[in-house]
């Protein structure tokens, strides 16, 4: 077998640490004493049932932190993968295989390898970096990087730019950056019928008939344009269910679970309301129970993308497109501190997926484009 690259050794390292959320198998403790042994002050942060970390190292001055996950998502049926999942090996073709190693311990080694070498480079270097590391993304998310900003919000620790690690990149490392990301509201609606039978309707109310008109102009309507920077509002309910399992029996009551993804143009308080407005107007006796997973939040052009946009052209040679795209990250959680945030990491095609898998070469070009990032702004 080839000499690994030192990102691609540490990669393999991480993967082969099964951490599915909120576990964290070690992972953490090994990247904390690379970092320790770079002049990095350590803040284990354990919250609940989930392992954390902060580091800092530097002075006054801007702030930059990288942060992202231990935890990867299960595995599936391990008959189903070719490889191993937490084997880690790179294959025929030059792919690291293993669960994590696109989402998002591959990043995770090349942020390590990059800030070794610039501080080996640059040990006077300006300012400050900062990891700010959990093993709660993939879950809940309660008691990960959205706790541990709150403590650093309480103690006015300063951060100006972020880099989160994960899986931005389309079809070559480094085409795509995350720039920010839209918001997720969900919620789970109950109506309210009166169950009888089925051959005596006049004497039930059939929640599936009353709410069926409401569900229908909810998934019609229109919530706003979007903007330069995000597509228009979204939609979409994604369970739906009612009935006593007996085909005699009108039900009682209906439960219908949807989500809105929204963008900078529509409110959280705003959305509410039209809901409400909705189903006020078909005369339905309904509950509604929200709940906020994120604001959206947008990073505009500025010195983080513009240092990052300059780190992948010096080493690829290739323009990025800013996206805002995709899910949820810690990104949003990072964002309310007033900070710059951008994502960037390498292929996304096959994260979650059974053979969970990166270009191994991607990596080192990954860690090389985090090093010039962190030279555009700190040397």
């Amino acid at each position: 077998m080839p000499t690994l690259s030192p990102t691609l050794e540490l990669a393999c390292d991480l993967i082969r640490r099964p951490s599915v959320t909120p576990v964290d198998e070690g992972c953490q403790e090994l990247m904390m004493r690379r970092l320790a042994a770079v002049g990095f002050a350590l803040e284990p942060m354990r919250i609940e049932e989930v392992d954390n970390f902060w580091a800092h190292r530097g002075g006054d001055g801007p702030v930059l932190c990288f942060a992202g996950h231990t935890d990867v998502v299960p595995t599936g049926p391990l008959q189903s993968w070719q490889h191993q999942p937490f084997d880690a090996l790179i294959d025929e073709q030059g792919m690291l295989c293993g669960r994590g190693a696109a989402d998002m311990k591959g990043s995770l080694a090349s942020m390590i390898i990059a800030v070794e070498r610039f501080v080996a480079d640059h040990p006077n270097h300006k300012g400050a970096i900062t990891f700010l590391i959990t093993s709660d993304e993939e879950g809940p998310a309660h008691h990960g990087t959205k706790a541990v900003v709150e403590r650093l919000r309480e103690r006015g620790e300063r951060l100006d730019w972020c880099i989160v690690g994960e899986p931005s990149s389309t079809t070559l490392v480094g085409d795509m950056v995350k720039n920010g990301r839209r918001g997720s509201l969900g919620c789970t609606l109950t109506v309210r019928g009166k169950q009888g039978h089925v051959a005596y309707p006049h004497l039930a109310k059939n929640p599936i008939h009353l709410a069926a008109p409401a569900l229908a102009e909810l998934a019609a309507e229109h919530w706003d344009n979007g903007n330069a920077y995000f597509p228009p509002t979204s939609f979409q309910v994604s369970n739906l269910n009612s009935g006593t399992g007996a085909t005699n029996v009108i039900p009682g009551e209906l439960k219908a679970v949807f989500n809105f993804r929204f963008s900078t143009e529509s409110t959280v308080e705003g959305l509410q309301q039209r809901v409400r407005a909705i189903l006020d107007k078909h005369g339905l006796d309904y509950e509604l129970d929200w709940a906020l997973s994120g604001l959206p939040f947008l990073t505009q052009p500025g010195d983080l993308l513009d240092a990052v946009a300059a780190g992948i052209k010096t080493v690829t040679g290739r323009e990025t497109t800013p996206s805002t795209s995709g899910g949820t990250s810690d990104g949003r959680f990072i964002a309310t501190l007033g900070t710059q945030v951008v994502e960037l990491g390498p292929v996304n095609a096959t994260i979650h997926q059974i053979d969970e898998r990166v270009l191994a070469s991607d990596l080192d070009v990954l860690t090389e484009i985090y090093y010039q990032t962190l030279v555009n702004l700190l040397a």
